[in-house]
């Protein structure tokens, strides 16, 4: 036993528990909502900005493509020496191109008929049921459809893609009216969250709008007729309804 003055010090610990008071959080959820309010609608702004810029450059694209496909014969059904248009999956070489049947009409070729080197990317191989039960590429918020005409004079009517690419029947389109004529549009995949503007371009290389806000409004499946953007029904061979309203009854203007 220690006979000296010594105590025992008490050992005492001081515990704060630090964290926010119901107030801070309050101002913290508040601050947070008020910089989602400002940004979200920016942010969704900017998407369906660049998903329009995106569909307008793919159309330039494509009547680059076509262009190049027509005037190198890759694709004569009548063996004329006169080059035709094609279709999303034939130009991407994921499908055979369309060749003569030995009659002077289109039919499927074999897979030597391939093109290679392809003219568009393998991803717009990708065709899928779409509107009219057509064939349908989705790119970037968008669905592109292109037409290629029937055979015959004037009226020449639109013959949509086959659901998985291609030709959509022997004899469906006409040799010599798909060595002049084609037509391509573009639409949102969700009106208001992909895009807004219907997009339009044709052999004459025009590229058309329309703002997707009257009557008619194109989404999803539903999208635009061959004839939307022409002046006259049923004939893609009729002029452009430049400034005008189309067979669709709205109005489509040039792209500035």
């Amino acid at each position: 036993m220690r006979k000296d003055n010594w105590t025992p010090t008490k050992m005492t610990y001081n515990r704060k528990n630090a964290g926010f008071t119901l107030i801070e959080l309050m101002i913290v959820v508040a601050i947070i909502a008020i910089i989602a309010s400002v940004a979200i609608p920016r942010l969704m702004a900017a998407r369906l900005s660049a998903n329009e810029s995106a569909a307008i450059s793919t159309l330039r694209s494509l009547s680059s493509a076509q262009a190049q496909v027509q005037s190198s014969g890759a694709i004569d059904c009548d063996s004329d020496g006169g080059g035709e248009y094609g279709y999303f999956a034939e130009l991407a070489g994921t499908v055979p191109l369309r060749v003569d049947d030995g009659a002077g009409a289109a039919t499927a070729g074999a897979l030597t008929d391939l093109l290679t080197p392809s003219v568009l990317s393998a991803a717009f191989g990708n065709v899928a049921a779409g509107s009219g039960g057509f064939g349908t590429v989705s790119r970037s918020g968008y669905n592109f459809q292109i037409f290629l005409p029937a055979p015959g004079a004037a009226p020449v009517a639109g013959v949509g893609e086959a659901p998985a690419g291609g030709l959509p029947g022997a004899g469906a389109t006409g040799s010599n009216n798909a060595e002049v004529l084609w037509s391509c549009y573009a639409w949102p995949i969700n009106q208001n969250q992909t895009g807004n503007r219907v997009f339009f371009v044709n052999q004459e290389g025009d590229l058309m709008q329309y703002n997707n806000r009257g009557a008619v409004l194109y989404s999803g499946l539903n999208g635009p007729a061959f004839d939307a953007a022409f002046t006259l029904a049923g004939d893609m061979s009729s002029p452009i309804a430049i400034g005008a309203a189309g067979q669709d009854g709205n109005t489509w203007v040039t792209v500035q």
